[in-house]
């Protein structure tokens, strides 16, 4: 059920983003945003984590933006079984601030807490920058997958 849910959401907003719903986007080449550096995992308990993002914004200064990151996660549990999965996060990037972070909170397991996993690899696929005043997208991508 969860897995149809975030497939859903995740169509839901690339209609919304491809067919526009009154959101103009500006070209990439001009609202262009970078990592700082490769994410920075945290581990917080047995199979809990945080995965946070620095954002180099130079580029949207002046105006700020909104945009989703999507990621990929590779992890393993301590038995030697490893997965993949694709995650989205939301950021903000404040008017004026040529760098902001963003922190997404996950669990990693196959059995809700009963083995130590390992996060093997985080690569980043896709960051989207809209607009300041276009932030309502980025915020239907975040209800829509139940990530904030």
């Amino acid at each position: 059920m969860h897995k149809k849910l975030r497939r859903m959401a995740s169509l839901s907003f690339m209609a919304l983003v491809t067919f526009g719903g009154g959101v103009s986007v500006v070209p990439a080449a001009e609202r262009s945003v970078s990592l700082t550096q490769e994410p920075l995992v945290m581990r917080l308990s047995k199979d809990e984590f945080r995965i946070a993002f620095g954002i180099n914004a130079e580029r949207v200064a002046p105006s700020g933006c909104n945009g989703v990151i999507r990621y990929r996660v590779d992890w393993k549990t301590e038995d030697g079984v490893k997965r993949s999965e694709v995650r989205l996060v939301n950021y903000t990037v404040s008017p004026r601030a040529s760098r902001a972070i963003t922190v997404d909170r996950q669990y990693f397991d196959t059995a809700e807490g009963q083995h130590t996993t390992e996060v093997v690899k985080v690569s980043v696929d896709r960051i989207t920058c809209l607009d300041v005043a276009n932030a309502r997208v980025p915020q239907i991508a975040s209800a829509m997958t139940g990530q904030r």
